[in-house]
């Protein structure tokens, strides 16, 4: 949405307002893994819309279904940017994943 690209732009534009660099990194995972995910005893401790599972799932296919949640293929043209489907993969490969392609 371009209110959301907006949005973004302003951030990113605060920031390198002030000298820092921005990175982006986008995360992608088949659906029937992010509701296996919002379901996690973290998801659920920190976020209390979570626990009622009926509504939690009714909401994730309606947002699922009204809005594109990734971007396409070459859509984004950052310098610092990353696309990552992580459906299969741990927290910690991801991390390293990230740190890797920007020499963190």
């Amino acid at each position: 949405m371009k209110a959301d690209r907006e949005y973004i732009k302003r951030l990113e534009d605060l920031f390198v307002s002030r000298g820092s660099e921005v990175y982006y990194v986008e995360l992608e995972a088949e659906y029937d893994t992010r509701i296996k995910r919002n379901m996690t005893e973290n998801r659920l401790k920190e976020k209390p819309t979570k626990r009622d599972f009926k509504f939690s799932e009714a909401m994730f296919k309606d947002i699922e279904e009204k809005y594109r949640l990734n971007s396409y293929e070459g859509e984004i043209k950052k310098k610092h940017y990353m696309k990552i489907n992580n459906t299969d993969l741990e927290p910690s490969v991801v991390a390293n994943m990230i740190k890797d392609r920007f020499g963190f």
